[in-house]
């Protein structure tokens, strides 16, 4: 098998009115009207793989990546390193798995393999533990009225829990008091700010006012991650769990020595995320996988990444298919009793809906 082409669609696929944020807070969403690309590797054979980048790709990263795998036969290629010619030994720590646009073209490399092998994209990668991927509902900086809705639809779609956007100056006590009255103390709020609670003494103020709410579930990047002094008068003095989002080994072992979180938001490539949850899980800790309100191919990708690694316990953010007017996908992705079920197929298991992508390209090309 051999990479012949590859076509790049670059789209904007905005989210739903009043779906994200408050108007009255967050006049206009601004992020969802950033490019992203598709990627579609086509093969000598009927086999072709999909994968996305994130929001703000430069094109010129995805063409350079295109130039590296035309004529590759994807099945010899390094699937740690997609991109690399093979080591040979004499390098003391040789960097892997990075390179242009690389995200995107893993999982395309991936999906690819696995339908030439009959085999879902998680077994490439060690092999899904779990059948299904516990995941939450998500919003953004929503007022009490507003929050009370989005947790009656989450509710009415079967999640047990809900990620929200905030800052220290909205209300928050009477915010969550609100998503409370509809769905309970059981109904878990993961609280992000991302770092827009400031400060040390900021954040232990408003958490000991929230943990009297009941319905926190843990606090993610309160203040800056610069700040590790402050995460260390945080943590020794709140009960309420302490998260990061972070993307690399070195950010995690960081966190660890530090003692500053209990538990962790994990980024990274389909192999890098493996890598990452196994730093967190060697020093006993749960994670799951963050998001950047991507679409329907990406989305997948986390779910077959979540799947595989065994500490990826907590409700990951699968969340671009309730957020944005399309998911670009011909079957969205299933949300049951909050979970998503693992996929099966071979390769990623989406199929690119062309027809829904023609109302929000915004550019294309193919290379050969």
């Amino acid at each position: 098998m051999k990479i012949t082409s590859v076509d790049i669609w670059t789209v904007v696929v905005p989210t739903i009115p009043g779906r994200v944020h408050s108007p009255e807070w967050v006049a206009e969403t601004g992020w969802d009207q950033v490019p992203k690309h598709i990627v579609r590797l086509n093969t000598d054979t009927e086999l072709v793989g999909l994968g996305e980048t994130g929001r703000g790709e430069a094109i010129e990263q995805v063409r350079e990546g295109t130039a590296q795998l035309l004529g590759k036969d994807p099945e010899q290629l390094t699937l740690q390193d997609i991109f690399a010619a093979r080591h040979d030994g004499t390098e003391k720590l040789p960097t892997v798995g990075g390179g242009p646009a690389y995200d995107a073209f893993e999982m395309a490399v991936f999906d690819l393999v696995g339908k030439a092998r009959q085999v879902p994209v998680h077994a490439l990668l060690g092999g899904a533990v779990r059948d299904r991927v516990r995941a939450d509902y998500w919003m953004g900086h929503q007022t009490p009225e507003d929050g009370k809705r989005a947790v009656e639809r989450a509710l009415a779609h079967g999640f047990k829990g809900v990620k929200i956007k905030c800052k220290i100056e909205e209300p928050m006590v009477e915010r969550l008091q609100a998503m409370r009255e509809v769905g309970g103390v059981d109904f878990k709020v993961t609280v992000d700010p991302n770092e827009r609670f400031h400060t040390a003494e900021q954040t232990i103020e408003l958490a000991q006012q929230l943990e009297a709410v009941g319905n926190v579930e843990v606090f993610e990047d309160p203040i800056p991650k610069s700040d590790l002094e402050g995460y260390i008068q945080i943590h020794e003095a709140i009960n309420l769990p302490v998260a990061m989002h972070v993307g690399s080994g070195p950010q995690i072992i960081r966190a660890i020595k530090a003692e500053v979180v209990d538990c962790l938001n994990l980024g990274g490539s389909l192999v890098g995320f493996q890598k990452n949850a196994a730093v967190a899980a060697a020093a006993g800790l749960r994670c799951w996988h963050g998001s950047g309100n991507d679409l329907g191919i990406v989305d997948t990708a986390y779910v077959h990444a979540a799947a595989a690694a065994p500490n990826c316990t907590m409700a990951s953010d699968f969340v671009g298919s309730w957020t944005r007017e399309d998911d670009l996908i011909v079957e969205p992705i299933p949300f049951v009793d909050g979970y998503v079920p693992t996929p099966m197929q071979p390769g990623l298991g989406c199929v690119l809906d062309e027809k829904a992508l023609v109302r929000y390209v915004r550019g294309s090309e193919t290379a050969s």
